[in-house]
């Protein structure tokens, strides 16, 4: 597909201070210039795609500032301001008393024929969602995407900051036959979104910058009464967006759950496990790592599952070559993922999870005196653990220890151990230590009380002697279960 590319840079140039046009012009290679910074006190910048040129030698003044402004007109509530019939956007940076310090001039381009590499996507009808750094071309291709859609389908844009369709009423050729909805304040995206859904019978709608839980609330909505979803977030991958709980819903949400017994069993994970809530919004997710690659989740569902379950990660890598091909390879992808540093689904606690040790338990219904006399001729083989304990009374320890004839190290340094133990007491309060070490990915237990018979459980399920049995007393069962929520909710 042929590649052109309309930017009406010369439009942007004329509301630019002259010396900063002289040296834009005299520097060239416009087709890769992506904005223009001015902030007072400060010399001019252009950063361009690989590489970033002060333009001045001479500081911006407030009189740069002043008459600039001048020649835009009226920002909008989020500090950004349009050119008619052009896709640029200026923002403003402003200081306390509400005056302008700083400016930042984005390039808008309408790049036609960027989307073959993603066509077949926007076209089988499912939702596409479209993550991506500052600058990557998000944007540029949603616009492209609206137009090539609009040849056959009813498309309406949800225009919040006028970047796809341009300033003004009417919107830019590069969306095509697509019709646009502006939104006069960035806090109705929400409201205009359904708008559109309810008014105009659309087929597919475009949003750009989906950042707000009511959003991703309204796109769901959407996309229950059977409209296909085009639209961008803030973030660069499926786990960025999996972290944050705002947009999480986007890709169907993450939720804490309790498995019984058996259930823990079957699967071989600890109890508490965090898993999907519903379906995601968007049946698709495309990563733009750069202008000419990309990384594709065709289910969205079924990579969001593999991450939270630890399992490889089915991707599709796209990359379009000096000479227009598209090379496509499916990729397996071994994530070490920080949802399960935080108390995902593996029972090993090697990867930073947090263990509560319970107490009234023996192993196999065995009584003391008996599992006192199996360690020794059972531990034989252990490898030395280094643990740092934090609030544990250290000759208890060593005495546990030697009780179970385990080979343990204390070390006051919790950057050379192998775990971290404490108390409930201390871990409600989350000292700095403890925060610490949850933040290196330290496997954290923590013991509910300072005795020789926890920290023998502890012990026990540090060096995996035996397989521990629940509780006899229900009650202190369900009271020792809802205790582990809260702590991995409070841990994030």
């Amino acid at each position: 597909m042929e590649k052109r590319i309309t930017d009406d840079i010369d439009k942007l140039m004329r509301v630019l201070p002259l010396n900063i046009n002289y040296a834009l012009e005299e520097h060239g290679d416009s087709n890769n210039l992506l904005e223009v910074v001015m902030d007072l006190g400060r010399l001019p910048t252009a950063r361009y795609v690989d590489s970033e040129v002060v333009l001045s030698d001479k500081e911006i003044t407030r009189e740069d500032l002043d008459k600039m402004a001048a020649r835009i007109g009226d920002f909008d509530a989020d500090n950004r301001a349009g050119m008619e019939r052009t896709l640029h956007r200026i923002s403003a940076i402003r200081n306390r008393k509400g005056e302008i310090i700083g400016v930042t001039c984005r390039i808008g381009r309408a790049v036609y024929g960027t989307i073959d590499i993603i066509e077949d996507l926007i076209k089988s009808g499912q939702s596409v969602l479209m993550l991506g750094a500052p600058g990557v071309g998000k944007t540029t291709m949603l616009r492209e995407v609206a137009r090539v859609l609009a040849g056959d389908k009813r498309v309406v844009i949800v225009d919040t900051s006028n970047e796809i369709g341009g300033d003004g009423d009417v919107p830019h050729p590069a969306v095509g036959k697509a019709r646009r909805m502006q939104v006069s304040h960035p806090e109705r995206q929400h409201e205009v979104m359904i708008e559109a859904v309810e008014n105009h019978n659309p087929e597919v709608i475009v949003i750009d910058e989906i950042g707000r839980e009511m959003e991703a609330m309204a796109a769901r909505t959407i996309a229950e009464r059977g409209v296909q979803l085009i639209g961008t977030a803030h973030g660069n991958t499926l786990e960025n967006l999996m972290l944050n709980p705002t947009l999480s819903d986007l890709v169907g949400g993450i939720e804490s759950v309790t498995l019984s017994d058996d259930e823990a069993r079957r699967r071989g994970t600890q109890k508490t496990v965090l898993e999907r809530r519903s379906p995601p919004t968007f049946e698709i997710l495309v990563e733009i790592r750069d202008r000419n690659s990309l990384a594709v989740h065709q289910d969205v569902a079924e990579s969001v599952d593999a991450i939270l379950r630890g399992r490889p990660l089915p991707v599709q890598l796209r990359e379009r070559q000096a000479d227009g091909r598209i090379e496509t390879r499916e990729e397996a992808l071994q994530l070490e993922s920080r949802l399960r540093k935080n108390g995902g689904n593996g029972s090993d606690t090697s990867n930073g999870s947090i263990r509560m040790v319970r107490g009234n338990q023996n192993p196999n219904g065995m009584s003391r005196k008996e599992k006192m006399e199996l360690a020794p001729s059972s531990n034989a083989n252990l490898s030395l653990k280094t643990i740092h304990a934090y609030g544990v009374a250290r000759n208890r320890l060593e005495q546990a220890a030697r009780r179970l004839n385990v080979p343990l190290e204390i070390s006051d340094r919790m950057n050379d151990s192998d775990a971290v133990v404490t108390l409930k007491s201390y871990y409600r309060n989350r000292p700095r230590a403890i925060s610490e070490a949850e933040k290196q990915g330290k496997p954290l237990y923590v013991l509910r009380a300072n005795t020789v018979s926890q920290m023998e459980n502890f012990l026990i399920d540090l060096f995996k002697l035996e397989e521990r049995t629940a509780s006899d007393d229900p009650f202190d069962e369900a009271i020792l279960e809802a205790q582990q929520a809260i702590m991995r909710l409070r841990s994030g």
